[in-house]
């Protein structure tokens, strides 16, 4: 079976060299593209400070794939209907699926329904069965995981000691090493190669340890009362540096800051992606812990 990459018209014998339509030399479909997804992939992700963006945007740009942040005004049901596979990212908080990103798989999960599922995570360091645990979102048999992988990334914590700024050279080691990384995994699923890092019985495990007090209940999009995520969603602190500049107001994907005559409020609904506390001018913003930042993390290095 070959294809022509100009005009998309597929060749079932596989003996034909040139296209009849523009004359463009034909090329067999890799086992992906028989498979039916070629041509056909969306991905999907949420960024707090923009390490999963670079993922998501690095992946699209390898396998032609559309790619949107969950905070854009778009159709999104549509999208996800005309697409046979979605790549869903994003990052890993305590080793469960951030909770905008759950409300948001909760409000489209009958779109999601029969479609081949590519997950990746971007963590500190390791979070167990961080992209396995997406799919306890989804009724059983809902969706299929084709191939699921973890990136580690660059802190972005910066208002606890235990968490220093690293140098540019050390965020460029960690984005050439994710490059590599994506590079074989766009050949792995081109080839029609199926990994699912997370789905083993340790990784399971790990991830039950450290994700119970964080969220309790995998399979619930809300914030559950009595564990640490809720506490996290209601821990925002403004400190009194604060100029009322609007920035949090304007760049919180929760909209949980408001301006109230001139003083911002937060509306305990934090999904705890520290964008606020990296974009703060007056550092006046901390969440979770208590300490002021020392540091803002700006993102990957150009």
């Amino acid at each position: 079976m070959k294809r022509c990459p100009k005009c998309n018209i597929i060749d079932e014998s596989g003996e034909i060299r040139f296209c009849a339509s523009c004359g463009t030399e034909l090329f067999f479909l890799n086992r992906f593209e028989r498979a039916g997804h070629g041509g056909s992939i969306l991905a999907l992700y949420f960024s707090g400070t923009g390490n999963t963006k670079y993922i998501a945007e690095l992946f699209s740009q390898k396998m032609d794939a559309a790619c949107y942040s969950i905070e854009a005004d778009v159709n999104f049901s549509a999208e996800i209907q005309r697409h046979s596979s979605i790549a869903v990212c994003y990052p890993i908080y305590g080793s469960r699926v951030p909770l905008i990103m759950r409300e948001f798989i909760a409000k489209h999960v009958d779109d999601f329904k029969g479609k081949q599922l590519i997950v990746f995570v971007t963590q500190l360091a390791f979070s167990g069965d961080g992209a396995r645990v997406l799919t306890d979102i989804f009724p059983l048999n809902h969706v299929e995981v084709i191939y699921a992988a973890h990136f580690s990334m660059p802190n972005n914590i910066s208002n606890t000691f235990f968490l220093r700024q690293r140098s540019d050279k050390s965020y460029a080691k960690k984005t050439r090493k994710a490059d590599r990384k994506m590079d074989k995994i766009c050949r792995d699923i081109k080839e029609g190669k199926v990994k699912k890092r997370g789905f083993s019985i340790f990784a399971k495990l790990i991830g039950k340890v450290q994700g119970k007090p964080w969220q309790g209940d995998s399979r619930n999009p809300s914030a559950t009362k009595g564990t640490m995520e809720y506490k996290a969603k209601h821990s925002v602190i403004i400190g009194a540096s604060c100029n009322a500049c609007n920035i949090c107001v304007k760049c919180c994907p929760m909209k949980n800051f408001e301006n109230m005559q001139g003083i911002i409020t937060p509306k305990d609904n934090c999904t705890v992606c520290y964008r606020c506390i990296n974009c703060c001018p007056q550092k006046a913003i901390s969440v979770w812990f208590s300490q002021k930042p020392q540091w803002q993390y700006r993102g990957i290095p150009k």
